[in-house]
């Protein structure tokens, strides 16, 4: 479904506040079928309606509270902000249908982007792919001889339940990714190899890594690389984030909390050499983002056939595994567990992406750019 694409969405005001209250979908299957829903295509564009202009108004006011936003100084911008929400409200409705039907594996919801523009989402998506060189060593001899090529693999791991992941964070609105997938893997590989789980400085990359352009994109191996030749990094206590390229404070890049010795690539487009290098460590990717239902994604196994490998989003790998919860026979059940750096978006911060699917990038190009760090 495309802005461009007429949806009517007539629908009960009781879908949407669960949406906007951010009810589990997954244990309320049967509430596409059982409101009043219609879906009327048209040939030209109509805003979605829902059961009345009073009842989108309350619902945009109830969402407004619960992620405190406020557009009351500004009625051009309130009218905007609600026509966004309301477009929104009907692709969340009619997606969880599909839900519903077995059609997708995840359900959405009307969360703290509900009323963002594309545009605005994608100042998050802050990959620089462009930036980013291949290496000569990503060939058949390197398949065979990188670091874990001979792992044999769990059925499943979550290195969030081993201690070796902290809290979710949030990069409010820089495209700081990169630096939030960095530093998620250096922590892991802190705490495996020392035993001790520290929450380092994101902000430090962001004003002090110059191959990378702080809240305008960058690259992980790049900051990898920064870290290396700085001697470690500073700890977020020390250095905390504050969402914007400021000045590098030369002084605390002698405060070393972490350090590693080196990084290297997973080879790329291998689902199975991308799950060895997980059971080792968590995983620095880039992911293909910039879709609707990435953007209001609320649970479940993400395999939008429509996610390709344009990667524009620094991740962290923590995991993968099978969800035994699902009951309907056509949702994919394979998944990598993936921190995002969002905040309490998605599942408390997490997305789990489809794993073992049939293309050559994995769902969303997620084996397309892995890569880790390395400490003796």
């Amino acid at each position: 479904m495309t802005t461009t694409m007429t949806t009517r969405v007539t629908v009960a005001l009781a879908v949407v506040m669960c949406a906007i209250v951010g009810a589990d979908v997954a244990h309320a299957r049967a509430v596409p079928m059982a409101t009043a829903l219609t879906l009327e295509r048209r040939d030209r564009v109509e805003v979605g309606t829902l059961a009345s202009t009073h009842s989108l108004v309350e619902a945009f006011e109830a969402w407004m509270v619960r992620h405190g936003k406020t557009y009351a100084d500004d009625a051009r911008e309130y009218a905007a902000r609600m026509e966004i929400f309301a477009k929104n409200a009907a692709f969340v409705v009619e997606h969880n249908a599909k839900y519903a039907l077995g059609e997708v594996s995840h359900w959405v919801g009307l969360n703290a982007f509900a009323a963002s523009t594309r545009e605005e989402f994608k100042q998050l998506l802050g990959y620089d792919a462009s930036s980013r060189a291949l290496k000569a060593r990503q060939d058949g001899d390197y398949k065979n001889t990188w670091r874990y090529a001979n792992v044999d693999v769990p059925e499943e791991i979550d290195w969030v339940e081993r201690g070796a992941v902290t809290k979710v964070k949030n990069q409010g609105r820089c495209g700081s990714c990169w630096a939030f997938s960095t530093s998620g893997a250096v922590e892991g590989l802190n705490q495996i190899k020392t035993g001790r789980l520290v929450s380092l400085s994101e902000q430090e990359m962001v004003s002090c890594s110059r191959e990378n352009s702080g809240c305008n994109g960058g690259l992980m191996d790049n900051a990898f690389k920064w870290i290396i030749e700085n001697g470690g990094i500073d700890s977020e206590r020390q250095y905390p984030y504050v969402a914007l390229a400021e000045e590098c404070e030369e002084t605390k890049l002698r405060l070393h909390m972490a350090t590693i010795d080196g990084f290297e690539d997973v080879p790329a487009g291998d689902e199975d050499a991308l799950e060895k290098a997980v059971a080792m460590q968590p995983v620095s990717v880039a992911i293909e983002a910039d879709h609707q239902s990435f953007q209001l994604y609320e649970g479940g196994v993400y395999d939008a056939h429509d996610c390709g490998a344009d990667i524009d989003h620094g991740v962290l790998v923590v995991g993968y595994g099978i969800d035994h919860n699902t009951t309907h026979p056509k949702h994919h059940r394979h998944y990598w567990k993936i921190k995002n750096s969002w905040g309490q978006w998605g599942e408390n911060g997490y997305i789990r992406i489809a794993r073992r699917v049939k293309r050559e990038n994995g769902q969303c190009g997620i084996t397309t750019a892995a890569s880790y760090p390395t400490k003796k």
